[in-house]
């Protein structure tokens, strides 16, 4: 099974087009190894993939593949989430960093803001 179309699957990201841009962008690892999105999984693989918004890493066990999408109830039971508890800290920090609006910040961003934006994301640089 592709490594882009399970992490879609299993609702790790919105699309299957995310999914294949993390694995491009060559944050997604595996014992190490960078994989790409045509890479094949095995059951009980542990792999680091970044959040798709926002900092930290999350680390997640293969427990079933799926052909495709699914409920987030049978998504659940395909992964296992086993990332550390201090990078859930941060991000539940910076959401609420985020979630505090600066004045003038409101609406649609500019082409500028939008580019700053995905900068902070992690996955342009």
């Amino acid at each position: 099974m592709r490594l882009d179309k399970w992490l879609w699957a299993v609702r790790l990201f919105k699309t299957r087009g995310l999914a294949a841009k993390a694995c491009q962008s060559g944050r997604v690892k595996s014992e190490g190894r960078e994989l790409k999105s045509s890479s094949l999984l095995r059951g009980g693989e542990v792999m680091e993939l970044p959040y798709p918004e926002g900092p930290g890493t999350r680390v997640v066990r293969v427990k079933g593949l799926l052909e495709q999408r699914v409920s987030a109830v049978l998504a659940k039971d395909a992964c296992e989430d086993l990332t550390p508890p201090e990078v859930e800290e941060s991000r539940r920090l910076w959401r609420e960093e985020r979630s505090q609006r600066k004045e003038g910040d409101q609406g649609r961003p500019t082409k500028r803001n939008r580019r700053e934006l995905e900068k902070g994301r992690g996955f342009f640089e």
